[in-house]
């Protein structure tokens, strides 16, 4: 197979080393390998037959007409030449690529599908210790996410919260009572989430609270010596598991003691301390032969002041190594925003990392922030060089009136003359204030495009946003 690799001045040298040893036509269309035209493509198709064309991802034309009127495919590349290499080696092994995405988009798109197949096909053949309302727990099956909602009685939209941790990726979700609640709080909580399809489960040790959950709960944390006289009867007459924790007594006799109670579905809660307090400690414990054990990564994560994601993903695979069978999270305070998201990532990476000797290339990460590996651009060409400036300090303001953009339910908002425009990207938003035609000046153009593509940039990170300041 020929293939006509077209490019810019700046990326030949790149795009020659990724092809070197292939039957293939390196063509030098312009300084920036992006700008090339159908017209002048279709030029270079007649002047180079190939069988194929791979052009810069970073185009932004159509070339379709290349296609019909020369008869060659014309597929996009990865949108940096350095990527170029496997993605040549993919192609002229039989790999497909897309017409429309770039190529380096294209594969990460494939692969993670192909991660989610995988996962999908491993927890259908898994067999597990038993099953909390159709859920799979323990035994070969994916360790599950529980995500806690603390003090449940007090929020207003508690089914809309559940509903949300469950799309993004808990399992189980863990309605708390603090000591101020009382029985009708957690029965009215409860009622509330009766048709709820997936399981949840009450985190109290008041008996009574519990014995109100019962009437849904699927899952009760946590049980030990002093209320398992108490309540653990009534726990196996409603069908429900308990998660069992050391107290003064150790943990192991406390599982007797729900067992002898009749509860047949039991989770060993060891209680994972926090860094710095025990926590390599608190790692070693026994092994618990037929019982699935919880591992309380959230706690972890809410005592240390470190980004969620790196945590997250560390602690899920301590947990994995462990066979853990539960991994416990929060999102109690800002810091831990998003952890039910990453949990379940993290859970997800550990289970396409068995039989691999570690956590990586699995078509699925945590990588939030940083990159994978830094791309060498090239160096840009230019005849002259000039610094920039400071702006003026008296503003000009735009007669057509001033912005105020925030953040509102997941979107960018942007108020003007009391008219608001919305949108879930900067761009979005931005190209209909100047379809409506509601920028005069330059300076306000660029002004709004910036304080735009911030607030984009705070609802991907989930940080907050204030105009005029720092991000």
């Amino acid at each position: 197979m020929r293939i006509l690799l077209p490019t810019g001045a700046s990326t030949e040298e790149t795009v020659k080393k990724a092809a070197s040893g292939l039957d293939a036509r390196v063509v030098v269309t312009g300084e920036v390998a992006s700008f090339l035209t159908p017209g002048q493509l279709i030029q270079l198709v007649r002047e180079n037959p190939s069988d194929a064309v791979i052009i810069s991802g970073m185009s932004t034309a159509s070339f379709e007409r290349v296609e019909e009127e020369t008869g060659v495919p014309v597929y996009r590349g990865p949108r940096h030449a350095a990527d170029l290499g496997p993605v040549l080696a993919a192609f002229t092994k039989g790999c497909t690529l897309s017409r429309a995405v770039p190529a380096d988009e294209f594969f990460r798109g494939r692969a993670e599908s192909e991660a989610k197949d995988k996962l999908q096909a491993r927890e259908f053949a898994a067999t597990p210790e038993f099953l909390i309302r159709g859920l799979k727990v323990g035994g070969d099956s994916r360790m599950k996410v529980l995500a806690e909602i603390q003090d449940a009685h007090r929020l207003e939209a508690i089914r809309e919260t559940v509903e949300r941790y469950h799309r993004e990726g808990a399992d189980i979700v863990d309605l708390g009572f603090g000591f101020d609640a009382t029985p009708e709080d957690v029965k009215r909580v409860f009622h509330a989430l009766l048709d709820v399809p997936f399981p949840l489960a009450v985190d109290s040790q008041d008996p009574e609270l519990i014995r109100a959950a019962l009437c849904r709960a699927d899952l009760v944390l946590s049980l030990h010596e002093a209320n398992i006289p108490l309540i653990a009867h009534e726990i196996a007459e409603a069908g429900a598991a308990a998660v069992v924790v050391p107290g003064k007594r150790a943990l192991v006799k406390n599982l007797g003691s729900a067992r002898a109670a009749g509860i047949e579905c039991l989770v060993a809660d060891p209680l994972l301390m926090p860094a710095g307090s025990g926590l390599v400690h608190s790692l070693v414990h026994d092994r618990f032969h037929g019982i699935p054990v919880f591992f309380g990564a959230g706690n972890v994560v809410e005592l240390i002041d470190a980004d969620s994601p790196g945590a997250n993903a560390l602690l899920a695979a301590m947990a994995s190594e462990l066979g853990s069978a539960i991994i416990f999270t929060s999102e109690h305070s800002d810091k831990t925003r998003g952890s039910v998201r990453e949990m379940r990532r993290a859970v997800e990476m550990m289970v396409l990392a068995r039989a691999r000797p570690y956590p990586k290339d699995l078509g699925l990460d945590l990588l939030v922030i940083k990159e994978k590996r830094r791309r060498e651009e090239p160096p840009l060409v230019f005849r002259e060089s000039i610094g920039g400036m400071a702006p003026p300090k008296d503003i000009t303001y735009d007669p057509r009136g001033n912005f105020r953009i925030g953040i509102e339910g997941g979107m960018i908002v942007a108020v003007c003359n009391g008219r608001a425009v919305r949108g879930g990207t900067w761009d979005e938003v931005f190209q209909r204030i100047l379809e409506e035609d509601r920028v005069s000046l330059m300076d306000h153009a660029a002004y709004l495009g910036k304080e735009l593509y911030k607030a984009e940039l705070a609802l991907r990170f989930g940080r907050s946003f204030e105009q005029d300041g720092p991000f």
